[in-house]
């Protein structure tokens, strides 16, 4: 007998998020319609996913392509979009071999995985297989992912945590000697960190940071999940920074709002990895493998990281107008459109007024408003968005 889901008197959802009270049923472009067809200006971009905007055309012309011959193929037989996508992928980065999951966690996992294995099979089992990351860092939710993100409020009740991690301070020059005694088999980092403040890194540090690496036959891991895909104006962030990683992790964007994610690797740290060391029962599955097809196609053969770099500095323009009307923001930083504005109140409060607005914005901690638009903004979107933010700040400067 089936029951009655009306007669529940709870949610039958584990209460894992503080949401807000809005119920979306619709997107398309730049906005998001909810269940009483109100419409928002959505600045969220699902968590910098949905980089191309709600359901866009190339993405869902190829998925509705793929949904018409094979949703599922097992890893262990060859899956051609899967190999397309790789060969896009290693063509336009400096890796030369991927690995495909689910998610961005998945790939900070796998990732993980590839430098402990790299450090106990290739460079044998002398050698340490500790893991660095950052303070303020975050790469995940897995065990592994939430011990590499270095903070504790994400840690909270999850002890015993996964030994072989370590944490520096981040943008510390000085503190980038402390590798010489560790020694790691790895460094995992996020060149912008998003959930941590939208704090950009210092490119002093990095190239630093590059050096230390190599200098100690160091694995260098860049954590792409929310800077990639186009988000900073590159197609990866690190080639703003005149580096080269051994690993990069990626998802989010890669795949325009469907399940997707993956690390790149060079050839040497790929070795780590070898005939049944890892796998993934859906990663790299032909549907999602074609929506990242279609979104890596797009965004190099369009003209979107020009639009992303005209509209980035658009973008400032209108929040440092902001900021010189309202001395409640302190800072705007970031890179690319990824923006965070540093407020003299709570950031969640910020976020609330926006919505009464129908505006949607994100917070990167406490006192940060993270602003992450589609890849494909208008300046009349930014318009909009600039007058709506406004209105927030007005909100609360009158103490409504």
């Amino acid at each position: 007998m089936v029951n009655d889901i009306s007669m529940s008197q709870i949610s039958p959802v584990m209460a894992t998020y503080s949401r807000f009270p809005v119920t979306i049923v619709q997107g398309k472009g730049s906005y998001v319609w909810d269940n009483q067809k109100n419409q928002y200006l959505d600045f969220t971009s699902g968590i910098a996913t949905c980089n191309l905007g709600h359901v866009p055309d190339p993405v869902k012309e190829k998925l509705e392509e793929q949904l018409q011959s094979l949703w599922h193929c097992s890893n262990l037989y060859n899956i051609p979009n899967q190999e397309q996508l790789a060969a896009l992928l290693t063509a336009n980065s400096c890796g030369d071999q991927v690995f495909f999951c689910n998610s961005g966690a998945e790939a900070n996992e796998a990732a993980i995985k590839l430098a402990r294995r790299y450090a106990n099979k290739v460079k044998g089992s002398s050698c340490s297989s500790k893991v660095v990351t950052f303070e303020q860092s975050f790469h995940g939710r897995t065990l592994a992912t939430l011990t590499a993100t270095g903070q504790e409020k994400i840690q909270q009740g999850f002890s015993p945590l996964m030994p072989g991690f370590s944490y520096l301070p981040f943008n510390d020059r000085e503190a980038l000697d402390k590798l010489h005694t560790i020694k790691p088999a790895a460094v995992l980092l996020e060149l912008v960190q998003g959930e941590g403040g939208v704090i950009p890194a210092n490119p002093g540090w990095v190239k630093k940071l590059d050096h230390v690496c190599k200098d100690n036959d160091i694995l260098l891991m860049v954590d792409e999940i929310q800077t990639g895909i186009g988000r900073t104006g590159t197609l990866f962030a690190y080639e703003q920074y005149d580096i080269e990683p051994d690993v990069i992790s990626i998802a989010k964007g890669l795949g325009s709002g469907f399940p997707i994610g993956a690390i790149i690797a060079k050839e040497e740290a790929a070795k780590g990895f070898e005939l049944g060391s890892h796998g993934s029962t859906f990663g790299g599955n032909p549907l999602a493998t074609a929506a990242g097809l279609a979104t890596i196609t797009h965004i190099l053969n369009s003209n979107l990281l020009d639009t992303v770099n005209e509209m980035s500095e658009y973008l400032d323009l209108q929040l440092q107008n902001l900021k010189e009307k309202y001395s409640i923001i302190k800072e705007i930083r970031g890179i690319g459109l990824l923006k965070g504005l540093v407020v003299e109140t709570n950031a969640i409060e910020i976020v609330q007024k926006a919505i009464t607005n129908n505006l949607l914005i994100l917070t990167a901690g406490p006192n940060v408003v993270r602003i992450l638009p589609p890849l494909t903004v208008t300046k009349e979107e930014i318009n909009e968005f600039a007058n709506k933010l406004e209105r927030a700040f007005q909100s609360i400067e009158k103490g409504e």
